[in-house]
């Protein structure tokens, strides 16, 4: 008999599934899940038969920790095997400020393929399951305590496994269980115009980031082959991007890799500032971190400081991501232990 996998269903699901006849059972099981539990013994207020009950029809885990690497600046990385063999990675990022959050892949591998992206040289293997997306989490909080924030910036696009997405953070959110504030969350997309009207209309209502790059349209194509389609072009997700940000309420952020002489110089600055005009954003600036496969450079200081000054005295708000996780290949573009634990 298939185990019902429990870190996916809500405290209802795991009564129905179970056919519990009583009810609170179903919450004081998903109760024990969202503190990390791993196995059905630590479960003390639930009876001997019922706990042995569940060793029969139930799981806890679908994934295992293959690894946890930990760099020098703090950064954890987490590597889980799936059951069909491949792996994720998921990242602990921590501010200045001391706040821990959980960068979650929500793909093995990714198909968009971004030139400057580590993961995006692997393809796509599948997408991920809500209990395999949970899982990360309640990984890294037995690694590194109680997590302030969850960001879908791991491996693979959330646009295309928005629904496994939209379960994870039901779950994660639940009153009955950890009970996470739908503010700490974050989606990041590289730009797919169809998925922000989804989110926007459909919800939840979280925060979004999009990964612009560059705002020539011919140089993002180069860069990111998602913008080909004429469905995601710059003036396409700059609408998308507004309208986002009406109807939800919360600014965007936008998110650019800066690459050497690739996308610094004073007209990328310009047309950076033109697209952002009249929008409700922050931006995001990530210093491109090094990939061995991968053609790039990092950006000099002084490249990144004339960006930020260009950029500021036009009075955006700009934001420098600090390096971090880069020995342990935890960085941003950096993530990539995938297709069976290659």
């Amino acid at each position: 008999m298939e185990k019902i996998i429990l870190t996916g269903c809500s405290p209802e699901e795991i009564t129905q599934k179970l056919q519990l006849t009583q009810s609170f059972r179903g919450k004081q099981i998903f109760k024990w899940i969202s503190t990390g539990v791993d196995n059905f013994d630590s479960m003390t207020n639930l009876s001997l038969d019922l706990r042995n009950e569940l060793k029969e029809k139930a799981t806890l885990r679908t994934t295992k920790i293959n690894e946890v690497l930990t760099d020098p600046d703090g950064t954890i990385k987490i590597v889980a095997g799936l059951e069909d063999g491949n792996s994720v990675e998921t990242v602990l990022l921590t501010d200045k400020e001391g706040r821990k959050t959980a960068c979650v892949s929500c793909q093995a591998g990714c198909a968009m393929k971004c030139a400057f992206c580590m993961t995006g040289t692997l393809g796509l293997a599948r997408n991920l399951t809500a209990a395999e997306i949970v899982e990360q989490f309640l990984y890294m909080e037995q690694q590194a305590g109680t997590l302030d924030n969850i960001v879908f910036m791991g491996m693979g696009e959330p646009m295309q496994n928005l629904q496994a997405i939209r379960r994870t953070i039901e779950i994660l959110c639940s009153k009955d269980g950890r009970a996470l504030s739908s503010k700490r969350i974050t989606l990041s997309t590289c730009g797919i115009v169809k998925g922000i009207y989804d989110l926007a209309d459909n919800g939840p209502n979280i925060r979004l980031a999009v990964s612009l790059t560059s705002a020539d349209e011919e140089l993002r194509k180069e860069l990111m082959p998602v913008a080909k389609g004429s469905e995601n072009s710059l003036e396409e997700l700059r609408k998308a991007i507004d309208y986002y940000a009406s109807k939800t309420g919360k600014r965007v952020t936008l998110e650019a890799a800066l690459l050497h002489d690739k996308n610094t110089s004073a007209q990328s600055a310009k047309n950076m500032i033109n697209f952002a005009k009249g929008l409700d954003i922050n931006i995001n600036l990530i210093p491109w971190n090094p990939v061995a496969k991968l053609d790039f450079e990092e950006p000099t200081s002084s490249e990144i400081r004339f960006f930020v000054d260009q950029l500021e005295k036009a009075g955006l708000n700009v934001t420098l991501r600090t390096r971090r996780g880069r020995k342990i290949g935890g960085a941003c573009g950096q993530l990539g232990k995938v297709q069976n634990g290659k």
